[in-house]
């Protein structure tokens, strides 16, 4: 088939968006390819449509496992083959999906980054017969990036196992110097780069200082109808400020990275199906989640970077039609991510004692532990060892660049299984067995392949089918994996932490201090252009562009800096037309300040207000000290 013809079979589009085409060509004639597109861009088409078109496997790297599971589920909807490797899957689940990988009909392998560390993956990669390496989010490869992910520096390994098989790399954000450091560390031979302008003509950025923030988010919310996101910084936030909505009449929900998978899930189609109009959230919401038409995006507090407000203000206006996005900022705001700023950077000596106190905490032997996973409940761990949370999370992060340990928040995996024993084995266990007879029946009636692979299983099924409880269900399946006839995963949804190599005494870590302080420098940097923004009186689309590297943008002419300034411009017209108005109603009546205000149409209460005091002063209409006659 035609990319044309595999793009209207599997996707039921007639043409492409502007510059997949161009992108998918260059990855068919072998180049590697940087392709840098906004939010909602439509990116994975970009990979999924030539890997089709030709021969072999494809191999996702994504450091997003919710938007992996998404687009896997999606692909096999599809009737295409695809599987994902995360953190947390045991090793001979690993294995049997990477023997799938060589010998059978998969054509898309989604892997998260810290897998490329494992010699069992990369040796098995070297057996595919690959077509395409995609990286999806491609700036955390850079350390000059917002998002810096050391576990993507392995990509240039693929490239080793497999030197002729091009790459494509892909973002929505990034700088000139992001763009240069990813060509550069995944080895770029013969590189196209394909970059649409990040303006949003159709978005209105607005930055409003008011110490009452959710008076202000109500004042936006009322101003602007349909569906909308609030970024806050706190779980707890999230739920508190949607009950505050809620008071108003306001349809709102909270999520945050807390909840359980089905709570996700169910918050977000009650958004995107409008039985939710707003949901307030922490940045872990809106990764893969494509709804056209959110009207606003507000952030109640400053965000990190300004690549990261790009692409969470970017979830508004995707079906081309206008869309706010609001900064609530205050100076107090300035002070709140100066101390975090200071939190995000543990000492050397503060690394070393959090990596001792991770080995005690999972109980790991010194000298063991390499390739092991353990859930990670950080609020336990913080409170067990008395550490502050941002310092640690921090620390993890340093320890992963010098490989000690790579941390993945949240991961959900569905629970699973897969028989060990053939027909044979099973059925003469049903046989010696009978209690569990029924049980097995309805394990092979209900799920298909599971002598083969690990299947995704739901207790909750089997349980109603059954007849029986979900602890029951449990029960049975852990009686006959003691028995060794089947492997039983249960489901997981916690944040994990994974040795990359045996645990070593603390005293005996090499920290990368040069790194460290690199890093430091890159976020105040980072920090100081946010502060920018949010203070200048400048176009604020203009200064988002010239961030992102686009000199020469164009002024929007419709944000609350380029209105405002309009609104100067016509500030004798707007004076002119609020004391005609005045004049009018005090020919009908004389009136209160309040009611005089409340029944004008033109002008802020400020241009009000100050149109009655000059009218005052220069004689024009008069007061008794109550109401306002002429």
């Amino acid at each position: 088939m035609t990319i044309q013809e595999i793009l209207r079979h599997y996707w039921k589009h007639e043409t492409f968006r502007p510059m997949q085409e161009d992108i998918i060509q260059s990855v068919l004639l072998g180049y590697d390819t940087l392709a840098l597109l906004p939010t909602g861009g439509g990116k994975s088409v970009c990979f999924q449509v030539p890997a089709l078109a030709k021969e072999g496997i494809c191999i996702v790297v994504s450091p997003l496992i919710a938007l992996m599971k998404d687009q896997v589920e999606n692909l096999q909807a599809k009737g295409i083959e695809a599987i994902s490797i995360v953190s947390g899957m045991g090793r001979r689940e690993v294995d049997i999906a990477l023997d799938n990988c060589v010998y059978g009909s998969i054509k898309f392998l989604y892997l998260s980054p810290e897998r490329l560390l494992s010699e069992l993956v990369q040796e098995r990669i070297r057996y595919m017969n690959v077509n395409l390496f995609a990286v999806d989010e491609a700036h955390c490869i850079s350390q000059w990036g917002y998002d810096f992910r050391p576990s993507y520096l392995h990509l240039a390994d693929l490239r080793q196992l497999h030197p002729n098989i091009p790459v494509l790399a892909l973002t929505a954000t990034a700088t000139a110097q992001v763009r240069e450091d990813i060509q550069q560390k995944l080895l770029f031979k013969n590189g196209n780069v394909f970059q649409q302008s990040f303006e949003r003509k159709n978005i209105s950025y607005v930055v409003q200082s008011d110490e009452n923030k959710l008076r202000k988010m109500l004042s936006v919310i009322n101003g602007v109808k349909g569906s909308g996101i609030i970024y806050v910084r706190s779980r707890r936030e999230t739920f508190e400020i949607a009950k505050y909505l809620n008071q108003y009449q306001l349809t709102a929900d909270y999520y945050h990275a807390g909840l359980t998978a089905e709570e996700r899930s169910s918050k977000q189609e009650n958004w995107k199906n409008n039985q939710t109009q707003i949901i307030v959230a922490t940045n872990a919401f809106g990764m893969g989640i494509d709804k056209p038409d959110v009207r606003f995006v507000i952030h109640k507090d400053v965000p990190e970077s300004l690549e990261a407000y790009y692409q969470e203000a970017g979830r508004a206006g995707r079906d081309g039609q206008k869309a706010f996005t609001v900064l609530l900022y205050t100076k107090s705001d300035r002070l709140q991510l100066e101390k975090k700023f200071e939190l995000s950077f543990p000492s050397v000596e503060e690394i070393k004692k959090i990596y001792h106190y991770l080995g005690n905490y999972t109980q790991l032997a010194f000298g063991a532990g390499e390739g092991l996973s353990f859930n990670l409940d950080i609020g336990a761990f913080c409170a067990q060892f008395k550490l502050e949370p941002v310092k640690t999370l921090n620390a993890f992060k340093f320890l992963e660049r010098n490989e000690y340990v790579v941390f993945t928040e949240s991961v959900f995996l569905p629970s699973r299984f897969r028989f060990e024993v053939g027909n044979e084995d099973l059925y003469r266990f049903q046989i010696e067995n009978s209690a569990y007879d029924f049980f097995i029946k309805t394990l092979l009636r209900t799920y298909g392949g599971s002598f083969e692979n690990y299947v995704r299983i739901r207790e909750l099924e089997i349980a109603r089918r059954l007849n029986i409880s979900v602890q029951q269900v449990i029960a049975q399946l852990n009686y006959l994996q003691e028995h060794q006839v089947l492997s039983y995963l249960p489901q997981t949804d916690q944040p994990q932490i994974t040795f990359t190599r045996p645990r070593v005494a603390h005293l005996y870590i090499e920290i990368d201090r040069k790194f460290l302080e690199d890093r430091k420098q890159v976020f105040h940097q980072k920090m100081e252009a946010v502060f920018t923004y949010a203070e200048s009186w400048q176009c604020r689309s203009r200064m988002l562009l010239t961030y992102l590297d686009e000199q020469d943008a164009p002024i929007c002419g419709h944000c609350d800096v380029c209105l405002e300034n309009k609104r100067l411009g016509k500030s004798s017209e707007i004076f002119d037309q609020i004391m005609q108005e005045i004049i009018e109603q005090l020919l009908i009546e004389s009136s209160s300040v309040e009611n005089l205000v409340r029944k004008l149409r033109t002008g802020r209460e400020k241009e009000k207000l100050d149109t009655i005091r000059r009218l005052l002063d220069a004689g024009k209409i008069k007061s008794d000290g109550e109401k306002y006659y002429l």
